[in-house]
């Protein structure tokens, strides 16, 4: 299978070239074209031995992700293709796996993958309403391409001892970092007012995705500027 992202300005997205046999997922509604030849299936499962059902959809819909995914193979012993972009504006990033790794994304992150990745929810605990983020995230594990997008630019870190990252621009994280959450400033009243408020700690040796815009916020900004409702 080859995917090649297409990050032309604020626009990503990503064209999967399908071989037979091959099958690709992701989240129901990201497929904006595909070749005749492509049958999509749209479940509740991911592509690992068939595992999910409903209580498993129901959970990434509490991590903020969709309900549903959408399998995508061809059906008569030819190559296709498949385009995928997010909802938003912005990057879209490939992880590539190797089985060792896991990887954490945050609510809304996940975009795709392939079907030999098993997708998942891990619980973050209360923390994760302080942050502003959800209580759980899509943990995904195995060996194959992870798709990821962002809001804005993405930027791949490597934390080495500890890392400060403003809550709401973290895209995904490996599993080896944990974080807690504390004040950006030398007080919380300092915090807030200087427009921070909690931001996350990353402590550990691992990789973190950044998204250089924060959707929340700027869903907020727009918010302002929306005439009334009658």
């Amino acid at each position: 299978m080859k995917i090649k992202t297409l990050n032309d300005g604020a626009f990503g997205s990503a064209l999967v070239a399908l071989e037979p046999g091959e099958r690709f997922v992701s989240e129901a509604g990201a497929m904006y074209r595909a070749s005749a030849n492509v049958n999509i299936k749209v479940t509740t499962r991911t592509g690992k031995k068939g595992k999910g059902g409903l209580f498993k959809g129901l959970k990434r819909a509490m991590a903020g992700e969709s309900v549903f995914f959408s399998h995508y193979e061809t059906v008569d012993g030819h190559n296709g293709e498949v385009g995928i972009a997010p909802a938003l504006p912005g990057r879209v990033h490939l992880i590539p796996m190797d089985g060792e790794q896991t990887w954490l994304c945050t609510g809304g992150s996940y975009l795709a993958s392939e079907a030999t990745l098993d997708v998942d929810t891990k619980f973050q605990g209360l923390k994760g309403l302080v942050s502003g983020e959800n209580m759980l995230f899509i943990q995904v594990r195995g060996h194959g391409q992870l798709m990821v997008s962002a809001f804005g630019r993405i930027v791949e870190l490597e934390v080495k001892r500890k890392l400060i990252v403003d809550t709401g621009h973290v895209v995904a994280y490996t599993d080896g970092l944990k974080y807690k959450l504390t004040k950006a400033g030398d007080s919380w009243l300092h915090s807030f007012l200087g427009g921070e408020g909690v931001v996350m700690r990353f402590e550990g040796e691992g990789k973190v995705l950044l998204q250089s815009h924060n959707p929340k916020e700027f869903g907020r900004s727009l918010g302002l500027l929306l005439p009334a409702r009658g």
